[in-house]
């Protein structure tokens, strides 16, 4: 993804940026749809390359059988991918889902650990898959850095970086702690429907003034 090349952000503006999202949302929310910590690490899983909402699409069927581990395990791996044919990579998908919910079982007493580290330890889960469930599941200040949140990041000058990584502990570095709970969504939502990748709606942008990403779009006409 090519971003253009801009300066950070003075520490002022990076508040006003956050006192901002917060005063239009002061709880935002993530949209995939869970009932518990284990079927939100699911989701998550089930949702890398795939919408949040097709994933929403195929879990109530799913999480309705299998709400823990142990039922999981019981589905097998053929029950679960006839659950989800429906989200992209399914059956990769289906034999992380099945195989992290054995490792649960084996290694965590079926509890979906509060650590980064023991979460990367679990089939399908990375960094960004880790950071959502710490966020969402147990409140912890991370930072998910996924392509809108690594595109608002950049665009603005909050914290330019070339890799996921270099974004998601540049933006822990400037963050006023008390927005750092919610950054994560308040990111994440503005580049699903604000600032989006081929056209971003500057024209009805709560940062824009802050933002150092040049041209602004105009509105369109009409």
């Amino acid at each position: 993804m090519a971003q253009q090349k801009v300066k950070r952000l003075p520490k002022a503006d990076v508040g006003a940026i956050f006192g901002a999202f917060a005063a239009a949302e002061p709880e935002p929310k993530g949209e995939l749809d869970y009932v518990n910590p284990f079927t939100l690490l699911v989701a998550v899983v089930l949702s890398a390359q795939a919408t949040d909402a097709g994933v929403n699409k195929a879990t109530p069927a799913l999480f309705k059988l299998a709400e823990t581990p142990e039922k999981m395990v019981a589905l097998g791996v053929a029950g679960i991918e006839e659950r989800i044919r429906t989200i992209g990579l399914f059956r990769t998908k289906a034999k992380n889902v099945f195989t992290l919910s054995q490792q649960l079982i084996e290694k965590f007493h079926s509890q979906v650990p509060a650590d980064r580290e023991a979460l990367e330890t679990l089939a399908g889960v990375g960094r960004k898959t880790a950071n959502v469930v710490l966020n969402t599941a147990f409140r912890k200040p991370t930072i998910a850095v996924d392509t809108h949140l690594f595109r608002v990041a950049n665009r603005t000058g909050l914290a330019p970086g070339k890799t996921p990584l270099e974004v998601e502990l540049g933006l822990l570095k400037v963050i006023p702690d008390e927005y750092l709970l919610h950054a994560h969504h308040w990111l994440i939502l503005h580049g699903r429907y604000v600032c989006k990748a081929r056209k971003p709606e500057c024209w009805r942008c709560i940062i824009r003034e802050w933002c150092r990403y040049e041209p602004k779009t105009p509105a369109p006409r009409g």
